[in-house]
C-alpha cells in the first residue's frame, strides 16, 4: 500500500512540476543574445572589388545616410558611381552619387564617400545598393553590392 501512495505522490509531484515549468520552457527564447548579422550581397562582384566600411549590415539609420568605403578604380566612371536606398518592396527611398576621394584612374582600391537624403518617409527594413558605374549600358557589365539596413 505504501508503494502505491509513494508512486501516486511522485506522479502528482512530477505533474505539478511539468504544469509550471512547461510554459516557461516552451516560450523561452533560444538565445537572448543574437550574434548573427546579415552580410553584404554581391552581384557579379566581391569584396575584392568593393568594401563598404559604413554603414554596417543591419545598422539603424536615419533619413540621411552617409556611406563610405573603398572600391577598385574600375568600379568608377569619371570618379563616381550610383548609390540608392530601397525599401523592402524595392521602391527607391533616395539616391545619390558616391565620389572617389583620390585618383580613380587605377586598378587599386580608391576610397569613396556618399550622402543620400531619403526623399520618402519610411521606417523599417531597407537595402543600401552600390552599383558599379556602367556607361556602356550593357547588363552583362552590371555589378552591385547590397547592404541590409534599418531606417528609423
Amino acid at each position: 500500500m505504501k508503494k502505491y501512495i509513494f508512486a501516486f505522490l511522485l506522479l502528482v509531484l512530477l505533474g505539478v512540476g511539468a504544469y509550471f515549468l512547461y510554459p516557461l520552457l516552451a516560450h523561452a527564447p533560444a538565445s537572448t543574445i543574437s550574434t548573427q548579422t546579415s552580410a553584404p550581397t554581391y552581384v557579379r562582384a566581391s569584396a575584392n572589388d568593393i568594401v563598404v566600411a559604413s554603414p554596417k549590415p543591419d545598422e539603424t539609420l536615419g533619413s540621411i545616410v552617409d556611406v563610405s568605403g573603398r572600391a577598385r578604380g574600375t568600379w568608377y566612371f569619371e570618379a563616381s558611381f550610383p548609390v540608392e536606398v530601397v525599401d523592402d518592396k524595392g521602391a527607391v527611398l533616395g539616391q545619390g552619387i558616391a565620389t572617389a576621394q583620390d585618383d580613380w584612374m587605377t586598378e587599386e582600391f580608391v576610397p569613396f564617400t556618399a550622402t543620400i537624403t531619403l526623399t520618402t518617409p519610411y521606417i523599417g527594413p531597407a537595402t543600401l545598393i552600390l552599383k558599379k558605374d556602367n556607361p556602356s549600358g550593357e547588363s552583362s557589365r552590371d555589378a552591385s553590392v547590397s547592404i541590409p539596413v534599418v531606417i528609423q
